[in-house]
């Protein structure tokens, strides 16, 4: 059994110390009469011992310290317990003169288990990884002492509420973006004092968008999305260039250039340049490191129907085609294995022109279906769905589900492209549950205090923002990948009027309504208690929006990690309740529980309601097994989700064992003492640095391992198909 020390190194549990602990606060008490007996020790050392086992996971210090508290006390020795109780005081009094020291220690020496867990593509032995977890450290203090009403921060520890992403607070940096890619491109840009002029080739103008996507993904911490369709005008750019050269070399070979064979040729040539620029964004995405340690979270739009003309409809269409054939392709690992890479997403909108067998894209589609069942990607909107839900318009989530609301110009024109997300707060709906103990009355009171909570720290976050100059990041605020301010100029008119959004998250539907209703909430009967929670969610960002001009909307957090967090705070205000706090995750947003028995097509079907009303961003997914065998299953999959719902992505496994070569599903097994660990099936290698796994967790895919609550859920997933 292990143990988190305050610091996040994970130790063996050792019940001595518990025992010298209570013997010392023991032997501190005057009145001899009043002390506890050797016996009574070894009984609170034996139940705390008990109570840490049955937690099924590495319980922290804190936790231990409570439960000797409580146990102390249940034994009578009420004098022995204040003792036990001051001294803790005394040293958390002494912790606080510095907060950060032994945290950022034992990152560095890659002891601090929470930290390495974190995010899923962070690989936390590498120093620029580990500089960005200093950095994060440092202003997570901060915004802990300085920059949150401490009753906020309260919130935050305790699990009512998660203020996300508290490591980039203390700079004025903001969420997600849609990269405004095509002004870029169009008008030129600027890159470190560099003016980019507009590319004269299709190959050029992949380069450029890497070195953006770069850019961008070091001025924000969030998910960038750029559409391949602002790349399409590019291909006929290098066509026009590469006719001319075709036709040149043909008369100076032959004498004359005969049009048929000049157009064969150059079309050869053009396919060819398509392919280099596809895998120039693949590699430099894969490869590119940014500021913050990781590659760039960025995603890739695929959609037809952007084109402007049939020309570029064709044109995308080959780009299209050359994506996803290179994402189902692979990238190498250091043995030269072909692996699943985490990056960059990719969306393939479903439309009338892909989605029928006799579509005349249909072949995009059915390549799609074959990528998905391999390499886990592309995710899928449906161009259906969305224009009924976005007045009409289809177009990108900015990361792995943030949306932006519909939003018009001066001049009454639909614009998606140059807007950006503010943050995210997101609230614990279990914990509002359990805090009504089931009385419906006292949970909508609740509910309302707690909205009321995150509406101040969402509005932290947008203060925080306010007065930021465009010099903090000129790529995003005076180059175009947002906007064209000028030096100097602040960002503040681009924070209101639903410019920009700021999101409501929410977290474990499922768990507060089975709490209150004692029902999953796809019981017919427990479903509108689930609905009203949402619609609850919705009423409170309407109100927000009308009072402060601000864009609030409700967003189905994905938590990543903070589903652990999220997990162990329950357990330690509320215990162990069955079916409620009994595991070390709780449900994503609105998500059926990832152990509940239903079909695929059930499933979508059923949370197409619930992300209807998630306006800030959303997505469901149906876990499936090896499909590669059986992708016509996958068409019928992506028929449905064209009819049923806006987003979806379809959850298999891509692993690989570097020792032994095997290339099925890594398995998670418990080891000696209890911890989730990695193995493969067919060598018994435990060792995470000797395997590539990739999983799907919150909409990106991860391939840097997980947290134990994170690695609890995806161990208890059940299939839908």
């Amino acid at each position: 059994m292990k143990i988190i020390k305050r610091n996040g190194q994970e130790m063996v549990f050792d019940n001595s110390k518990i025992r010298n602990a209570i013997t010392k606060a023991n032997l501190s008490v005057d009145d001899v009469s009043k002390r506890l007996s050797d016996a009574q020790i070894e009984t609170i050392v034996s139940k705390v011992t008990d109570e840490c086992q049955n937690m099924g996971r590495a319980v922290g210090v804190e936790e231990i310290q409570d439960f000797v508290e409580k146990a102390i006390m249940e034994q009578g020795a009420f004098d022995v317990a204040k003792n036990y109780i001051t001294y803790r005081y005394i040293r958390q009094l002494a912790r606080q003169v510095n907060t950060t020291d032994k945290q950022i220690f034992s990152l560095i020496d890659c002891q601090n288990e929470e930290v390495k867990q974190e995010n899923s593509n962070k690989n936390p032995t590498v120093n620029s990884v580990q500089r960005d977890y200093m950095a994060g450290e440092v202003s997570k203090d901060l915004t802990k002492r300085f920059l949150l009403p401490e009753h906020i921060w309260k919130a935050h520890e305790e699990g009512l509420i998660h203020f996300h992403d508290a490591d980039y607070f203390a700079q004025r940096m903001h969420n997600c973006d849609l990269v405004n890619l095509e002004d870029m491109l169009q008008n030129g840009t600027v890159i470190s004092s560099t003016l980019i002029e507009k590319p004269h080739s299709f190959s050029t103008a992949c380069n450029i968008a890497t070195q953006i996507v770069a850019q961008v993904a070091s001025s924000q911490y969030g998910g960038q999305s750029i559409s391949l369709a602002h790349l399409a005008p590019f291909v006929d750019v290098s066509r026009q260039k590469i006719r001319k050269e075709v036709e040149a070399e043909l008369t100076e070979a032959c004498g004359h250039a005969d049009p048929e064979m000049v157009s064969k040729i150059t079309e050869k040539r053009v396919k060819a340049e398509i392919n280099r620029g596809v895998q120039t964004i693949q590699y430099q995405v894969i490869t590119l490191m940014t500021t913050n340690g990781q590659a760039p979270f960025v995603t890739e739009f695929l959609y037809l129907g952007e084109a402007k003309n049939e020309r570029e409809r064709e044109d995308l269409a080959m780009i299209i085609e050359e994506t996803l054939k290179q994402r189902y392709d692979g990238v190498k690992n250091e043995q030269g294995v072909a692996i699943t890479p985490a990056f960059p997403k990719i969306i393939y909108v479903l439309e009338e022109s892909n989605i029928h067998p006799e579509s005349k894209y249909y072949y995009l589609t059915e390549l799609a279906a074959k990528c998905t069942a391999k390499r886990l990607v592309p995710d899928y909107i449906s161009e259906k769905k969305m224009k009924e839900l976005k007045e009409g318009n289809c177009f990108p989530v900015m990361g792995c589900r943030s949306a932006l609301s519909p939003w018009k110009d001066e001049n009454g024109n639909y614009k998606f492209y140059g807007r950006f997300n503010q943050g995210v707060v997101t609230i614990n709906l279990v914990d509002v549950a359990l805090s009504s103990g089931g009385d419906m009355k006292k949970f909508w009171k609740i509910l309302d205090e707690r909205l009321q909570l995150c509406y101040e720290a969402l509005m932290c976050r947008h203060n925080r923002l306010k007065g930021t100059l465009s010099d903090a990041a000129p790529i995003l605020w005076q180059h175009g990948a947002i906007a064209r301010l000028k030096p100097g100029e602040k960002i503040d008119k681009l924070l209101y009027g639903g410019y920009s959004t700021i999101s409501l998250g929410y977290a474990g539907l499922y768990e507060c309504t089975k709490y209150m209703t004692g029902k999953s909430h796809t019981d017919p009967e427990a479903t509108p208690f689930a609905l009203d929670v949402m619609k609850a969610m919705n009423a409170a960002c309407d109100k927000w929006k009308k009072e402060t001009n601000i864009g609030f909307s409700i967003y189905g957090t994905p938590l990543e990690s903070t589903t652990y967090k999220f997990a162990k705070c329950l357990q330690k205000r509320f215990g162990i309740i069955p079916g409620i706090t009994d595991k070390n995750y709780i449900t994503n947003s609105y998500h059926v529980h990832v152990t509940e028995h239903i079909n695929a097509f059930d499933k979508l079907k059923f949370e197409s309601q619930f992300q209807a009303l998630s306006t800030g961003g959303a997505i469901s997914y149906v876990e499936v097994p090896n499909m590669q065998d059986n992708v016509e299953a996958v068409l019928q999959v992506m028929k449905f989700i064209y009819d049923n719902i806006m987003y979806a992505e379809l959850n298999t496994k891509s692993d690989y064992c570097q020792v032994c070569g095997y290339d099925g599903e890594i398995q998670i097994v418990e080891d000696d003492d209890g911890k989730l660990v990695w193995e493969c099936p067919n060598c018994k290698n435990r060792d995470q640095t000797k395997m590539n796994v990739a999983r799907r967790t919150c909409g990106y895919i991860g391939s840097q391992f997980w947290n134990q609550g994170r690695t609890q859920e995806i161990r208890d997933r059940v299939l839908h198909l």
